[in-house]
């Protein structure tokens, strides 16, 4: 690894040595200095990471460029065959407007009407409705008196509606706007006062709606063919906390927990009942789960990348072109390989973790005895990794079901770090599950082709979407 023009791996070297030909040092001055080159090493190695070869964001790299396009051969613009959204004409106008012909300017003779030539203005006119409900007063002969009954869902002398509630669950927990300024635009735009206590109070009412709908989205996932699996650090309250993320491309679930561990696995209760394929990231606990794993060949080659700049490991640099042609070639085939061809590639694959063998070997044994494994350079684990895991490395050649990657977890989780970004953190583990629940109902209505607005709107009617098949009405 080179660090402004300086070798770094060579310069360690050299000094390592120099200690080890060095007869007078005392053991303490030895071990100091070793402990240094260990710390130097560490530090270095993480100077070199950065997103194509580690799991760290691209707005961390350091003098990020833009890698120049290549200069595209076809014309701007929609392609042939593309469907596009060009504004059309709408059959219902709000409001229609006559332009009758001065037939001052015309000249002299009989004219008649046949028709109209149109052209449409489509605008936003954004405004409070008030319904004022008024209950007819009876009185008897005896001045006693009869009111009639206001709906069920008309309770307080002034309330907010159903628009008020949607629009602000749906700018708070979908557009991840502050709380501050929702209550801005409702005043500014409406003209409508919407304190945050009752913004706050609109997410509640949501999250306790959506019970029910948790148990059956995790009932779905339990019973899927192939999950994805994911988890990511948390603020919560200035404490690091964790969120936990099950979904597939139909379903999706998001649950909050003060570990990371089996016990928040077990608490959010999908994987501990779940007996089909898994889609993770090789953490470990995710093997205690599930009927076989796939694992994420994105995280794979990003390692391998590591392996090629940081240890110059040849056969990694290798590893990444044979992985991205078994994909290319899965996905021309439709997305799974015959068995002569994934034979074919899985030799190779073999063949080549073979050669590897050679140029990245196991670490010496000292001959003294050590709790635990000897420790290896992550180019080693990579390796061993790679071998030990071939199945689960290679499953999506083979099964249609799985995907070459696990990005559909991690594109799951990418809001909720925008929402760490925006906010910072969450004030409690009450408003993450808030925060949770109503998003796993909006990404799941998303994928089911709801709209987030029909969906919230559904969700204070009392009713479920459509997609949902159940009778019964969510709790109010």
């Amino acid at each position: 690894m080179t660090v402004e023009n300086i070798n770094v791996e060579a310069a360690i070297k050299r000094v390592n040595d120099l200690i080890a030909q060095e007869k007078h040092l005392s053991p303490a001055l030895k071990t100091s200095l070793e402990v240094l080159l260990l710390l130097v090493t560490i530090l270095a190695n993480r100077l070199g990471l950065n997103s194509k070869n580690s799991s760290k964001p691209p707005s961390s790299d350091p003098n990020r460029k833009k890698e120049s396009k290549v200069q595209a051969t076809r014309r701007p613009g929609g392609q042939h065959g593309h469907v596009g959204t060009t504004l059309k004409p709408f059959p219902d106008p709000n409001l229609v407007k006559v332009i009758s012909v001065d037939r001052s300017t015309l000249p002299q003779g009989d004219y008649r009407s046949v028709g109209f030539e149109t052209r449409q203005v489509v605008d936003l006119d954004i405004s409070k409705f008030i319904t004022e409900w008024r209950a007819e007063i009876l009185e008897d002969q005896k001045g006693k008196h009869y009111v009639a009954a206001f709906p069920k869902d008309v309770t307080r002398p002034v309330q907010y509606g159903i628009g008020v509630k949607v629009n602000a669950v749906y700018m708070s927990q979908y557009q991840l706007i502050p709380y501050n300024r929702i209550e801005d635009h409702f005043l500014d735009q409406m003209g409508i006062p919407v304190s945050v206590g009752s913004i706050v109070n609109f997410n509640k009412n949501a999250f306790e709606r959506l019970e029910s709908f948790e148990s059956w989205v995790k009932e779905q996932l339990v019973s899927s063919a192939l999950i994805h699996s994911d988890e990511t650090g948390i603020n919560i309250g200035g404490t690091r906390r964790w969120l936990h993320n099950v979904s597939n491309e139909d379903f999706t679930c998001f649950y909050p927990h003060p570990k990371r561990g089996s016990e928040a696995i077990d608490e959010m209760g999908i994987l501990s009942a779940y007996k089909g394929i898994i889609c993770h990231d090789h953490w470990k606990p995710y093997f205690k789960y599930g009927g076989s794993h796939a694992l994420c060949n994105a995280h794979h080659l990003r390692e391998l990348e590591r392996a090629v700049e940081q240890d110059k490991q040849k056969w990694a640099e290798q590893m990444i072109m044979l992985l991205k042609e078994i994909n290319k070639a899965t996905h021309d085939a439709g997305g799974h390989l015959e068995t002569a061809q994934s034979e074919h590639y899985r030799k190779h694959y073999r063949d080549l973790l073979r050669e590897a063998e050679l140029e990245c070997p196991p670490p010496e044994e000292t001959g003294k005895k050590k709790r635990g494994k000897t420790a290896r350079s992550k180019s080693r684990n990579l390796l061993e990794r790679l071998r030990d895991f071939e199945n689960e490395t290679l499953r999506f050649m083979v099964d249609q079901n799985v995907p070459f990657s696990n990005n559909q977890a991690e594109s799951d989780l990418r809001m909720t770090k925008v929402q760490q970004k925006i906010s910072g953190c969450f004030r409690s583990m009450d408003g993450a599950k808030i925060f949770c629940r109503i998003r796993s109902y909006l990404s799941t209505c998303r994928k089911q082709g709801v709209t987030m607005s029909d969906a919230l709107r559904l969700l204070f009617q009392g009713k479920y979407p459509a997609f949902m098949n159940v009778k019964e009405h969510c709790a109010e």
